[in-house]
């Protein structure tokens, strides 16, 4: 889950858009947002949105994309244009994700991984998403087309898909109010399978912060919003900057 927090620390620049359409604003940036205001994680995270533009972005669509799933991303696009919503990027280097200024000494050598949402170069194939981020209603959500290599049960996609993308929405959604963070519990009841192929909606949100605990709730629904597949509740823990990941690990 690591992996998935930092993965969402990063944000859009205004290329990545262009070469989509270039008459699509961009929804990446923090426009609207004051630079000189003070400082707090959800700014911090947001800063980071023009970090790198070196890496593709795999959150753009490609030709694997059913209309259902264009649909629903030209949607929160044009909803991305008041700077209501932010499109969020998504890179195959864990690296590529965290500025070096903001890298723990462990995390600035690592070579030879990979995110395991975007493991495949193959679009289409496993996991296609695209993501949204609604600062003021501290709201995530993930657009979500299961590739057959995730399949579970003979059709549909398997649980355990369900729960990564589950677990890096929220995951997402977290990083982008508190900072740093790492899952502590993540309790999911499934309701109804995902046949591979179509486009669900994973909707989280931050429902409470207590000290160092951030709690959130997460439900994958149908992109006409009647069917529900999955529900999910979350808990997450800000960690330290100034400690190691494995030294807080330790500690706990």
């Amino acid at each position: 889950m690591w992996r998935n927090c930092i993965r969402l620390a990063r944000g859009l620049g205004q290329s990545a858009v262009l070469r989509l359409d270039p008459k699509v604003p961009c929804c990446g940036g923090v426009r609207g947002l004051n630079p000189g205001a003070p400082c707090s994680p959800l700014w911090n995270s947001l800063a980071w949105l023009s970090q790198s533009k070196r890496s593709k972005d795999y959150a753009l669509p490609n030709s694997s994309w059913s209309q259902d799933m264009m649909d629903l991303y030209s949607r929160f696009l044009e909803m991305c244009k008041d700077g209501t919503w932010k499109r969020i990027p998504s890179y195959s280097d864990t690296a590529d994700h965290v500025p070096e200024s903001l890298k723990l000494a462990n995390e600035k050598e690592r070579k030879g991984t990979r995110f395991f949402p975007r493991n495949l170069d193959t679009e289409g194939v496993g996991f296609e998403y695209a993501m949204f981020l609604n600062p003021s209603e501290k709201r995530m959500v993930c657009l979500f087309q299961p590739g057959p290599y995730l399949e579970g049960h003979r059709g549909f996609a398997h649980g355990g898909s369900t729960a990564t993308i589950i677990d890096s929405t929220v995951g997402g959604c977290a990083i982008f109010v508190a900072g740093r963070v790492m899952t502590a519990n993540l309790s999911i009841n499934y309701r109804n399978p995902i046949p591979l192929g179509s486009v669900v909606l994973v909707d989280s949100k931050v429902d409470q912060i207590e000290g160092r605990k951030v709690f959130l709730s997460c439900h994958v629904r149908s992109i006409d919003g009647q069917t529900l597949h999955a529900e999910a509740t979350a808990l997450f823990i800000q960690l330290n900057s100034t400690k190691s990941l494995q030294q807080q690990v330790s500690s706990q």
